[in-house]
């Protein structure tokens, strides 16, 4: 069967089959069921429907008096308060929407004392399946953030209480990894040649990012001063980024903001050297090195979502494939393999905390490379 959607699936007979999950049988194994419909719109109405019935009550027994002291309303909202002058701002701003949008909402009634593996894997299960504002889901990434947090929040409670239970480490969420997308050799030389033929400052900035993996928010945060010509080497010590207004108070204000901070990690804090191609096209006429990178003027920044549409208008008018900005960090990151950079120096080039993340996450050997490894044997194997 051909799949399309959050388990939702074609048949050979030509109709479309939702399934959920129902429960666990004694032995935990789960126990699914089903709906069929003639198309994908209306097996995606049926699932959903299914699911909301099938999902179990809340247990009224289990949750406490508004205002407890022992709900996870009120717990979270300590912890986030004693954790707030360790946290980033943006980091504060995800725990609180996660919190707001999808916890509290479900699970805030209930004590701490009171949340079970089965409460917790029944909550993991509906974020899953109907989560989110359109009921289609959430992503295995947005739920796994949302255990890890609840996790957070029951250490900080166990810390006052030792014998709390801690249902949540033992659910889990499986996350799949995608594929991806990367620009091939080719493509990436026909690409650089048209940002050089059609040379602008954000131009440049895209030909930054594909020759150091730089990230977008912290090519928008570069300034001139950080670029050292003499010593071919670029300084990342910054990001720019639109947040949410951290309270809530500022009525008739926007409610975003632009941010320019350090990284979230020292790790992303480092000294990338340039190649020599790049920096001879950084010699333009001179900025002010309090200029930034992007704009060339000391006040105006250009922000990450400016920056994307400009991307895609690019890619659009050198007939590029389509992918997204972050896929130029990819390329690099498998371009550097391809060349045969040893891992950890990469791994301090992109920023990453250890070789793993750049092993698991961004390097993605290309079937030229992977014959020219496989023909290494054919010295070793003299088969006749």
């Amino acid at each position: 069967m051909s799949r399309k959607g959050s388990n939702i699936y074609k048949r050979k007979d030509g109709r479309w089959e939702g399934r959920y999950i129902l429960g666990r049988k004694d032995d935990n194994q789960l126990v699914y069921g089903y709906v069929y419909a003639a198309n994908y719109h209306e097996a995606k109405l049926k699932l959903q429907d299914a699911i909301r019935i099938s999902c179990p009550p809340i247990d009224l027994m289990r949750r406490v008096k508004k205002n407890d002291a022992n709900s996870l309303k009120h717990v979270a909202s300590e912890w986030l308060k004693s954790n707030e002058p360790f946290l980033k701002e943006s980091s504060y701003v995800k725990y609180k929407n996660l919190l707001d949008s999808y916890l509290l909402p479900s699970l805030g009634a209930y004590s701490v004392y009171n949340l079970t593996n089965l409460i917790v894997e029944q909550f993991r299960n509906q974020m899953l399946q109907i989560g989110g504002k359109e009921g289609n889901g959430l992503s295995a990434k947005t739920v796994a953030d949302l255990l890890s947090l609840l996790r957070s929040i029951q250490r900080y409670a166990s810390a006052r209480t030792p014998d709390l239970p801690c249902p949540v480490h033992s659910v889990s969420v499986r996350q799949n990894v995608s594929n991806l997308q990367v620009m091939s050799l080719q493509e990436q030389r026909t690409f650089c040649n048209y940002l050089i033929a059609h040379l602008t400052l954000p131009n440049l900035g895209i030909l930054m990012c594909i020759s150091t993996g730089i990230r977008i928010g912290e090519l928008c945060a570069l300034r001139w001063g950080d670029i050292s010509l003499r010593e071919k080497t670029v300084y990342v010590h910054q990001t720019l980024q639109r947040l949410q207004q951290k309270n809530e108070e500022n009525i008739g204000q926007s409610r975003t903001k632009i941010m320019i901070t350090e990284p979230k990690s020292s790790c992303s804090m480092r000294i990338i050297p340039l190649p020599d191609w790049l920096v001879e096209l950084l010699h333009l006429p001179e900025f002010p090195p309090e200029a930034f990178f992007l704009t060339g003027e000391k006040n105006h920044f250009m922000e990450p979502r400016t920056m994307n549409n400009h991307f895609k208008r690019v890619l659009e008018a050198s007939h590029t494939n389509p992918i997204n900005f972050h896929s130029l960090r990819h390329t690099f990151a498998t371009r550097c393999i391809e060349a045969g950079f040893d891992i950890k120096s990469l791994s301090e080039i992109l920023g990453h905390a250890n070789v793993n993340i750049t092993l698991n996450r961004y390097v993605h050997p290309s079937m030229n490379l992977k014959r020219e490894n496989m023909g290494k044997l054919d010295g070793l194997l003299e088969i006749t």
